[in-house]
């Protein structure tokens, strides 16, 4: 270990904040094992060898958008053959199956409708509680709620109130890849600044509903923008505590329009994960999106400092459209045993980590 990475040591063996050089420092490095080390030496102190998982089904309820961001195989326009927007018959119907799987969370994002009404996202709220009033509902991204403010013509704290009535209970973090501006000029110059990311998302924990946070990694960025991103997680959990997990997600080049982007590797997948855990010390949970990473990196991040393999996911299709080829869905089984297999303790939890078995 280099003199560097026993300073990093010593500061977390004393419960000390790491900075952005040491960040950037074990970005730089090339000891992964001395990384992960690291990382699941502060997860132990967090977590001990819990490792969380919950039964939840995606439903992406339009691929139409008006951001065509180079990165997202997901957005169409309303003219390509390939758009969609389900009908509320459509979300009742996936939401039924949800429940019959065992499903506690209904996970719904989807693109920035031109047509679709205010109305329709609180319809479609409803629609969901209508089927069991015990599903939690994980939805929109802050860029959707940032558009759901212009769309309504109401201020976001009011908005963020009607989907509370209508029954929105958390909310998943995405949408905010890489918050410094020059990276999101070249890779989502439609899509709401950084700033406004984290403006939309201090009032959404100002209105008593946690979100998680998400970085996507592994396209333009360098080391010092994923140390950006970080900081200004950490600065805005030390205000609002809001914040549930930390999801950094691989970026899938398949279908994007990124210039020579070719996506993440293992190695990088495991380092950024290990770091996210380190330096992002006021977030209880760090987890490991198997849709994006894959079932064999994702088993791997538990040695790394992750506690959370997500859950289920019925058909997720965001990931999917952009090359991942991780399967549809995982039984509850094989997520257990991946956890088992890993030395771990699973975990069911629900969307807002209260457990509901110890395996």
């Amino acid at each position: 270990m280099t003199d560097q990475l026993q300073k990093i040591q010593v500061k977390i063996q004393n419960n000390q904040r790491i900075n952005d050089a040491d960040a950037l420092a074990l970005f730089e490095s090339n000891d992964l094992l001395a990384i992960g080390t690291l990382a699941a030496a502060v997860n132990q102190k967090k977590n001990a060898d819990r490792v969380y998982f919950n039964v939840n089904r995606h439903i992406n309820y339009t691929n139409i958008c008006v951001n065509q961001c180079i990165f997202c195989a997901f957005s169409k326009l309303e003219k390509d053959a390939e758009g969609y927007t389900l009908a509320l018959d459509d979300i009742r119907a996936k939401a039924e199956e949800a429940v019959a799987a065992g499903a506690t969370e209904i996970h719904s994002v989807g693109g920035l409708h031109p047509r679709l009404p205010f109305s329709f996202y609180l319809d479609m709220l409803r629609t969901i509680k209508a089927v069991s009033p015990q599903l939690h509902i994980k939805a929109f991204t802050a860029v959707e709620i940032d558009y759901f403010s212009k769309i309504s013509h109401m201020p976001v704290p009011e908005v963020i109130s009607a989907l509370q009535e209508a029954g929105l209970g958390s909310m998943p973090g995405g949408g905010a890849e890489i918050l410094r501006k020059e990276v999101r000029d070249k890779i989502c110059p439609e899509k709401i600044s950084g700033e406004r990311w984290l403006e939309v998302i201090e009032q959404v924990h100002n209105a008593g509903l946690k979100s998680n946070a998400t970085m996507l990694f592994g396209h333009l960025e360098n080391y010092s923008d994923r140390v950006d991103h970080m900081r200004r997680l950490r600065e805005l959990q030390d205000r609002t505590g809001g914040f549930q997990s930390f999801i950094p997600l691989a970026f899938q080049p398949d279908n994007t329009r990124v210039p020579g982007a070719t996506g993440v590797g293992g190695v990088d997948a495991l380092k950024t994960l290990a770091i996210s855990r380190i330096y992002l010390d006021n977030f209880q949970h760090v987890k490991a999106y198997w849709v994006m990473l894959g079932m064999k990196i994702a088993q791997t991040a538990l040695c790394f400092g992750v506690n959370d393999l997500d859950g289920t996911v019925i058909e997720e299709q965001i990931g999917h459209d952009a090359g991942a080829d991780s399967p549809q869905v995982i039984a509850k089984d094989r997520i257990i045993n991946l956890i088992r297999k890993a030395g771990k303790t699973p975990v069911e939890r629900d969307t807002l980590y209260n457990e509901l078995t110890v395996y």
